[in-house]
């Protein structure tokens, strides 16, 4: 048995929460202050806007070393970027479990981009019509319980650690008849169809981590499948195209099920269109069955009319920026509808104060979030250029800045020059960092890439994120208490997960 893929490398998987030691790095105050020092000034989060819900570390001591122990036996896994194609090991747990990704119905969800936020609104719609959920995301923001929800909420570490050593022994048969131990992202599947068996849900919400046909979540056999928008990601895995890219994410489409698809490059509609035949699925489009009526700017998001799959839905207030994330409500409801049958054998539409009351209640850490006042810090997690382009839209749309300071720390697997290309127009300056992730693109070399994007004298480098954040708000400050100008944290999730909790301690 081999603990490396064919053409494996001998990197570590991003799963360890070590953002709490990043902060006892960088301060030797009281855990429980809510300020921290970076460099030689405070960064404060008082007075900011309420946060969306994401786990701290266990304030139990016992808890919080067995959920270390765990997360330190994940680590010994291969980890998210490195991939062996194939389901095999992945179905052999499952057999070993007896099937409990079996036990109910779900909502499989693929897509380059707006997966996770669509994730959280069929979980919400789902939950507002009393059905119990199980969602499962990735990656997490901050802590690892977040991959795995239960009725909206990350289940507690205690559950999480609980889940892992009951399926532990069966992890281990598995690895011992395989050629490859299971990987650190098939584990977690695995633990997440098993605590959703074990709570049991009514309907489970799955957001593929790469890809669709071998990605380790596609041994559920959803009844909707949702392809949100396609782009150029991961190409070196997934192909060189949008069209091959979609042929690889059309394999989440099983059987005669429906699938929701966001709009799409002419290509990989095409290539989606072509499996739905091939499996008899029935297709709903976005822009033909469904879409977005209209929207308009509120305070705290948009204020949208929805054409779902059973009529229109007004008055609807989703509070996300970014027509991006009109659309992703838009394909979220389609999808809800279709899980219920409406347009097919339910001819009313859904309740509609229902419906408002769900995306009402919709949040989405790390997804143009803002943690800070005076002057505003904005968080997105785009690490891509199609992902950098919606939401430099959005923040042009929905933000007033008189000038926007961008922090900018990437995965070094990206294309980090379409990412800056597409932000360009909006940041005034940008502070290039690095995460504490070993795939962190070096910030000297990012910095050489933005030089030639920005030029030099709009780029600053600060390789530690707290002495970045410094100097981001400084630049934002110095433009006055009113005058408007903000900082937007962007580039990679680990960036802004790490940001987050410097600047508000989770």
């Amino acid at each position: 048995m081999s603990e490396q893929p064919p053409n494996g490398n001998d990197d570590q998987p991003d799963v360890l929460d070590h953002f709490d030691e990043i902060i006892a790095a960088e301060t030797d105050r009281d855990p429980d202050l809510a300020v921290i020092e970076a460099g030689s000034r405070t960064l404060r989060t008082q007075g900011g806007p309420p946060q969306a819900d994401v786990p701290a570390r266990p304030a139990d001591p016992a808890v919080d070393k067995a959920l270390r122990e765990v997360e330190a036996e994940l680590a010994t896994r291969w980890g998210e970027t490195k991939l062996e194609p194939s389901v095999s090991r992945i179905s052999a747990l499952m057999d070993v479990l007896g099937e409990p990704q079996r036990a109910y119905p779900a909502i499989h969800i693929t897509g380059t981009n707006g997966k996770t936020s669509t994730a959280r609104m069929v979980e919400a719609l789902l939950g507002a019509f009393e059905l119990r959920t199980g969602r499962y995301t990735s990656p997490h923001v901050q802590s690892i319980t977040e991959r795995i929800s239960l009725d909206g909420a990350p289940i507690s570490a205690e559950r999480f650690i609980e889940t892992y050593q009951d399926i532990k022994p069966y992890i281990e048969m598995v690895d011992a008849a395989q050629e490859y131990r299971l990987s650190f992202f098939e584990v977690l599947t695995g633990m997440a169809y098993a605590a959703f068996a074990d709570a049991p849900v009514d309907v489970a919400v799955v957001e593929v981590g790469m890809g669709g046909s071998w990605d380790a979540t596609n041994v559920i056999d959803a009844d909707v499948a949702v392809v949100t928008p396609i782009g150029l990601d991961h190409t070196d895995r997934l192909g060189g195209t949008t069209a091959e890219i979609a042929g690889e994410k059309a394999g989440i489409i099983k059987q005669s099920a429906t699938v929701v698809m966001a709009q799409q490059p002419v290509d990989a509609a095409q290539a989606l269109l072509k499996k739905a035949v091939e499996t008899d699925a029935t297709v709903a489009r976005e822009g033909l069955e469904f879409g977005v009526v209209s929207r308009q700017v509120a305070v705290g998001g948009q204020l949208l009319t929805l054409r779902g799959l059973g009529g229109e839905y007004t008055d609807v207030y989703l509070p996300l920026h970014g027509a991006h994330q009109a659309h992703n409500a838009a394909v979220a409801l389609a999808a809800v509808e279709a899980f219920f049958g409406v347009g097919a054998q339910r001819a009313e539409p859904l309740d509609a104060e229902t419906v408002r009351r769900a995306f009402a209640s919709v949040v989405s850490p790390g997804r143009l979030e803002v943690v800070r006042r005076s002057p505003t810090v904005v968080l997105d997690a785009a690490h891509n250029p199609a992902g950098a382009q919606v939401t430099a839209d959005a923040v042009h749309e929905a933000f007033d800045f008189s000038r926007l300071i961008g922090v900018v720390g990437t995965s070094a697997d990206k294309n980090v020059r379409g990412l800056l290309e597409a932000f360009e127009p909006v940041f005034a300056e940008v502070v290039i960092t690095q995460n504490s992730s070993h795939r962190a693109m070096d910030a000297d070399a990012l910095a050489a890439i933005a030089v030639e994007v920005f030029g030099e004298e709009r780029v600053q480098v600060e390789p530690r994120l707290p002495d970045a954040l410094e100097a981001a708000i400084t630049l934002a400050e110095e433009e006055g208490e009113f005058a408007g100008a903000g900082v937007l944290v962007t580039g990679s999730v680990i960036t802004v997960g790490e940001a987050r909790l410097l600047l508000k301690k989770g």
